[in-house]
């Protein structure tokens, strides 16, 4: 299939009939019977897109700005680990925000040093941050991917929340976004229906394996038909985001950092959803330069925020009287953003170093305002550091216009 002309994807739409049922929870319309028309994209495994100059030159500064962030590992930034780490919660924060998962950065540090203790959100979260981590390591290590590379990443998603039952699972119903809850009534979109889901799951693994795109285009495409496709119950969205990155990671545009475009696509959820719309049925070149410039703007933010980490880590340093390099304050310093809360057996494991070693490290830095008590028993100490999680905070407002971003954290 060839595109000689920026216009809306080649589809076609099948009518279906749903069948009537009286025992659907509702009024007389909801338990109606009705007809409606599910979205089915054409295959898009040999697409071959024609882009005007204006987004190929686009493409191209994207590129390099992804590329500036792989090569921030001079003098000022931080560690790789505490980079890689901190840009790969943000996008997880970000991409579950999407779906209504809202918990903030200091809630999640507290969640993962404890476990989430009932906190639905930030288990949710966590767990995106493991299928996410997943999603990386299948970019890496898999030879090619396949339709049952969706699912895989979907269970690792999943596995353990309280939506275990469907993880990995592929609808075997007509599924629909919008609308009425018993039937696909007034539904904003409604995908493929389940027969067409092998096919389109096999091309579009296809798609993601081809390797003479544009690294931004070929994820902007991905990321739209599989949310086109949406072949899950739910987590659609999370791992169609996961997917991004995956094909970024394949495809070696980025070997280290994460630019979490999620942060950019959920402060500009109105334009997100249009830009998938217009995808559909419109321009698409409208999703294209949405992605495009979302991808651009976190990637050279997160260039930025590893600069402002490094700064907070020579301050830390600063007040607690610069430690001698092998300390325990210092190797501490050096971890902090990785392990933004800790207790003495976490430390001991980070540094290395022994617990009378560490215990006088955390003597030394609450002194100097590094670290916070933020438990209280001889038995169960915690620490967390000072001023990272504004600095997340304000990560996110810079991503994003007002309104959406977490309110300041107050330190």
């Amino acid at each position: 299939m060839n595109w000689h002309s920026l216009m809306a994807i080649p589809h076609h739409e099948v009518e279906l009939h749903w069948d009537p049922n009286p025992d659907t929870l509702g009024g007389r319309r909801a338990r109606a019977g009705l007809t409606y028309r599910a979205y089915v994209p054409d295959p898009i495994a040999d697409a071959d897109p024609a882009l005007p100059a204006s987004l190929l030159n686009s493409l191209v500064e994207t590129e390099e700005s992804c590329h500036k962030l792989d090569r921030a590992t001079v003098e000022r930034a931080p560690n790789l680990e505490t980079l890689a780490r901190q840009l790969l919660r943000a996008e997880s924060v970000a991409s579950s925000r999407i779906e209504g998962l809202v918990v903030s950065h200091r809630q999640l540090a507290k969640a993962d040093f404890a476990g989430p203790n009932g906190n639905f959100a930030a288990q949710s979260v966590l767990q995106n941050i493991e299928g996410m981590e997943y999603a990386l390591r299948l970019a890496v290590e898999a030879s090619s991917l396949n339709k049952d590379s969706f699912a895989d990443i979907h269970r690792a998603m999943f596995e353990g929340t309280r939506d275990d039952r469907y993880a990995g699972v592929i609808r075997d119903r007509q599924n629909w976004i919008g609308g009425e809850a018993s039937a696909p009534a007034n539904a904003d979109f409604i995908p493929p229906p389940a027969s067409e889901l092998d096919a389109l799951l096999t091309d579009l693994a296809a798609f993601c394996n081809r390797t003479d795109l544009s690294p931004v285009l070929q994820a902007a495409i991905a990321h739209a038909q599989f949310e086109t496709i949406h072949p899950f119950w739910d987590g659609n969205g999370r791992v169609g985001r996961a997917l991004i990155h995956v094909i970024l990671r394949r495809r070696g545009l980025v070997k280290r950092f994460l630019p979490p475009v999620s942060l950019v696509l959920a402060a500009n959820a109105d334009s997100y959803v249009k830009g998938l719309t217009s995808y559909r049925y419109g321009d698409e070149s409208d999703w294209y330069e949405l992605f495009t410039d979302a991808l651009h703007s976190a990637a050279v933010e997160s260039v930025a925020f590893g600069e402002r980490v490094a700064e907070l880590q020579d301050r830390w340093r600063e007040q607690a009287g610069n430690p001698r390099r092998g300390s325990a304050a210092a190797a501490l310093i050096d971890a902090l953003p990785s392990h933004p809360v800790v207790n003495l057996r976490a430390a001991v494991e980070i540094t290395g170093a022994s617990e009378p070693a560490v215990l006088r490290a955390f003597g030394r830095l609450e002194q100097a305002g590094v670290l916070r008590q933020t438990t209280i028993g001889r038995r169960n100490r915690a620490f967390e550091c000072v001023g990272l999680f504004s600095l997340m905070d304000d990560f996110e407002r810079r991503l994003g216009p007002a309104g959406r971003a977490p309110a300041a954290t107050q330190n």
